[in-house]
């Protein structure tokens, strides 16, 4: 058998292969609330076989959201239906994870289909608040910077949206930490000029995550993962680098943190990012490499034989797929015919499995 399809236990949590489903925003949510849309979306990538499922950036408060279109975990009333789609996802044979987001400073915005623009006013509009005022681009409205009362409200509301994802029935969290997002932008110093305890140092800025993962492990099952991605190069002169991210994540260990999944970029939109067929690869290598924490590799990655490839060269533990399983969400059954496996098909699947 491959190692694509080699089982990964992490903690309590047996992963069938290791193929993962990335967080991927649907924009289709009013006030947080997912849908039936939702439901289908993730449950047919377990129907097609994928490891582990983790759920779009799912917003710990409605200020956190992206868009006035992303789904939500700020308030109990969200629960019902996301437990819905859980059981659908482990009666399936499949993990369900949910990635932990906030914003910062990319919140308010039009949905990707519309524009994706800042909303500056009017309907749909709020204030998006970051570690410093400094707008994503020239001529947003600024973000307010918070304050440190502000800081500690936030880091509650990962601790409450924990609480509520272990209510909803996941099995994995993901904490995001990448892509110039709220944890993100503390980590950074192009987007962290503050000069208090949560500005300055590698320190410092690490300071906000840290807290975040406390307040989050206060309420989630500790025999079950606990992932962080990031973003593990800003693509820019004296911006976060690969070496920050060797160093987080040997904290991160430390922490009790059992993966990283390894993105990069989004920080700023000026970088340079040569975009192309594994280009992040590297960077999980490295943190693997050098810190021996399970790793998921992500980025442009996009058939069997390159995801396996991957793996046997040790470069990472899991392979996280995003726009291939947009364009086929049985991803994972066609794979394991590539790579001439045989797993098992939902029943209702097996007259045409050959």
């Amino acid at each position: 058998m491959s190692i694509l399809f080699s089982p990964l236990k992490i903690k309590d949590i047996i992963l069938k292969n290791r193929i993962v489903v990335s967080p991927m925003c649907q924009y289709s949510s009013t006030d947080g609330f997912a849908t039936d849309w939702h439901l289908v979306h993730l449950g047919s990538r377990a129907v097609g076989g994928a490891g582990l499922i983790i759920q779009e950036a799912s917003a710990v408060s409605a200020e956190g959201r992206i868009s006035y279109g992303d789904i939500g975990i700020w308030k109990d009333e969200h629960i019902d239906k996301l437990h819905q789609i859980t059981s659908f996802i482990h009666n399936n044979g499949s993990i369900a994870g949910i990635q932990l987001a906030h914003a910062g400073r990319k919140a308010s915005t039009e949905k990707p289909w519309l524009g994706g623009a800042q909303i500056a006013s009017g309907e749909n509009h709020w204030q998006a608040v970051a570690p410093s005022p400094l707008p994503l681009r020239e001529g947003d409205v600024p973000p307010r910077e918070l304050n440190t009362d502000e800081i500690a409200t936030i880091i509650d509301d990962f601790r409450k949206a924990a609480a509520r994802a272990r209510k909803a029935g996941y099995k994995v969290i993901e904490i995001h930490a990448a892509h110039g997002y709220l944890i993100n932008e503390f980590l950074s110093p192009l987007t962290n000029k503050r000069n208090d305890n949560y500005g300055g140092s590698f320190e410092n800025r690490i300071r906000f995550l840290m807290e975040v993962i406390e307040a989050i492990q206060s309420e989630w099952p500790s025999n079950f993962p606990l992932f962080v991605r990031i973003s593990a190069s800003d693509w820019v002169d004296n911006g976060w680098t690969i070496e920050d991210s060797v160093r987080l994540t040997l904290l991160l260990k430390q922490k009790g943190i059992d993966a990283m999944d390894v993105s990069s970029g989004g920080t700023v939109p000026y970088a340079k990012i040569p975009a192309g067929p594994g280009y992040q690869v590297p960077f999980a290598e490295a943190i693997k490499n050098q810190t021996q924490i399970i790793t998921a590799a992500v980025g442009i990655i996009t058939n069997a034989k390159q995801a396996e490839e991957i793996l046997q060269k040790q470069q990472a533990d899991l392979i996280v797929i995003a726009r291939e399983h947009l364009r086929d969400p049985y991803f994972a059954l066609h794979a394991a015919k590539d790579l001439q496996d045989d797993i098992k098909w939902p029943v209702q699947y097996e007259r045409a499995k050959r």
